[in-house]
């Protein structure tokens, strides 16, 4: 199977013919799922444990422009998701035109954000997107609908993931899967959120990656 650009959308060519960027997009979303647990990693030595582990994706939430590019075929060539947190990049700006250009060097799989404006230019280039959002308070939480009507992601990553009954009521009011991460150390946090409706939970915890 190989890869060929047309345009702005991708295609893979495979001996059935073409899948198209779409097909290929619904593909890689539903792979995203197919381990609960999703490796979120901060610094190398989290990348190389997460490389090793049964995690099906990795969450990159540290690097640089120059260097993400080595870390996303790392992912890649050990057969998991490689998805970018472009916000925690240094020297990419939280702008359309640094989605461009991550997509055009490095061709990740998908992108976190907490920018509904980059979210969407992702979405428009065919990566898996995922829109992270802060709980701080109640009304972060009421914002939650405008926030996905601008970005329309694939995913809502909420933080942290260790409020059940908060968890519940997103998912009650929203058809976007949610993924609880941040603090999440142990089996019974995991099994709360997901008892709770979330579709996965990101940890940087490798105790959590073993489950």
């Amino acid at each position: 199977m190989s890869g060929t650009d047309c345009g702005s959308a991708r295609f893979v060519l495979s001996k059935g013919g073409i899948i198209t960027n779409q097909q290929q997009h619904e593909t890689l979303c539903r792979r995203l799922l197919d381990s609960p647990v999703i490796a979120a990693v901060k610094d190398d030595a989290g990348l190389d444990a997460a490389l090793q582990s049964e995690c099906g994706a990795v969450f990159l939430l540290y690097g640089s422009a120059a260097g993400v590019c080595t870390q996303v075929d790392k992912v890649r060539a050990a057969g998991k998701l490689a998805i970018v947190h472009i916000d925690l990049i240094d020297g990419l700006s939280g702008r359309e035109a640094a989605v461009d250009a991550l997509e055009a060097l490095c061709h990740p799989d998908g992108l976190i954000s907490t920018k509904p404006a980059v979210i969407r230019r992702a979405r428009h280039l065919g990566l898996v997107t995922v829109q992270r959002a802060f709980l701080l308070d109640s009304m972060s939480v009421e914002n939650l609908s405008a926030q996905l009507a601008v970005g329309k992601p694939d995913f809502l990553e909420v933080l942290p993931g260790i409020m059940p009954r908060i968890i519940a009521r997103i998912t009650a009011s929203t058809d976007t899967p949610v993924i609880a991460g941040g603090l999440i150390q142990y089996k019974d946090e995991v099994m709360a959120a997901m008892g709770a409706g979330a579709a996965a939970v990101s940890t940087s915890s490798p105790a959590v990656w073993a489950m």
